[in-house]
């Protein structure tokens, strides 16, 4: 029998699949199970100690201002977050990669530390940042100015201005490292030879390094859109609680966090979690599609 046993091991064509199986069984367990379950309890209303199937009711309750107003928010900060941690890392990244750039090493630490700090801890200390008390750090720094204390995560404006800039500060550092990684990648022949030819550092910018950094891009793109509209620790964190003013800081994960935790309806959030998998699918289809068409042409 262990004779048998080695003889499948070492065998080519059994070979690939005992490679494989790790991740199966943990995708299988651990992925596609939750997902089928999630799937199969927002067509039911679970309540502690008794499931009832209900059909679409769940997503019909879906239709309420609150749940249009966390997706509202979560589009919000996704489509931000793309149009500030795409272009400042790459560009930043030029830079840092530039051959004048004096002090590479201290610059690539000093963006990649806010990386390693814990979600939790970063919250905490953004609230105690921002804070509407006199002697917060921004309203001191405002009162140089002769402004007036400004109540940062109490009005909806400046309180979502604090999230993206959270986000800008924890995850700006893990982008440009794959964008230098990209970088290093790219041929330093192209440069010589668009240097001989009298292209400038702009047109060296956009026609070599731009496409040479399209699957990089594509890659930081796709996990960018999931993290946006995963985003749900950050606000938490920010405003002590998934209770934020007028729901300024609600998204799609924390008003599912609302209805099945707080509000103990599990199917109610299965169906938002549904949802949530739905679009951001969707949204990463997109992408990958017009990248695709991209490189084609």
């Amino acid at each position: 029998m262990v004779k048998r046993i080695k003889q499948f091991g070492y065998s080519k064509k059994a070979a690939p699949y005992l490679f494989i199986l790790p991740f199966m069984l943990s995708f299988l367990i651990f992925f596609l199970y939750p997902v089928i379950s999630i799937v199969q309890m927002s067509f039911q209303s679970v309540l502690p100690g008794m499931v009832e199937y209900i059909g679409m009711e769940n997503y019909r309750n879906l239709l309420n201002p609150t749940f249009f107003k966390a997706v509202k928010n979560s589009l919000a900060y996704t489509l931000i977050t793309l149009a500030i941690l795409i272009p400042v890392p790459m560009i930043l990244a030029c830079m840092i990669n530039s051959r004048k750039m004096v002090g590479k090493t201290f610059f690539k630490s000093a963006l990649f530390v806010p990386t390693l700090t814990s979600v939790v801890v970063a919250g905490i200390i953004f609230r105690l940042l921002f804070a509407e008390s006199d002697g917060a750090l921004m309203n001191q720094i405002i009162g140089v100015f002769g402004k007036s204390p400004v109540k940062w995560l109490r009005n909806g404006t400046t309180g979502f201005m604090v999230l993206i800039f959270l986000a800008f500060w924890r995850w700006v550092g893990i982008n440009l490292l794959y964008f230098l990684s990209g970088l290093q990648s790219i041929p330093e022949e192209i440069y010589e030879s668009a240097d001989l030819d009298g292209v400038n550092t702009w047109q060296k910018f956009r026609y070599i390094t731009v496409p040479m950094l399209r699957p990089i891009t594509t890659y930081v793109l796709t996990i960018s859109i999931y993290g946006g509209l995963a985003m749900f620790t950050e606000s938490y964190m920010l405003w002590a609680g998934n209770s934020s003013p007028n729901d300024m800081g609600l998204t799609i994960v924390g008003y599912l966090y609302r209805a099945g935790w707080e509000q103990n309806n599990m199917g109610f959030g299965s169906s938002i979690g549904v949802f949530l998998l739905i679009v951001t699918l969707a949204f990463n289809a997109v992408q990958m599609y017009i990248s695709n068409k991209k490189e084609r042409a």
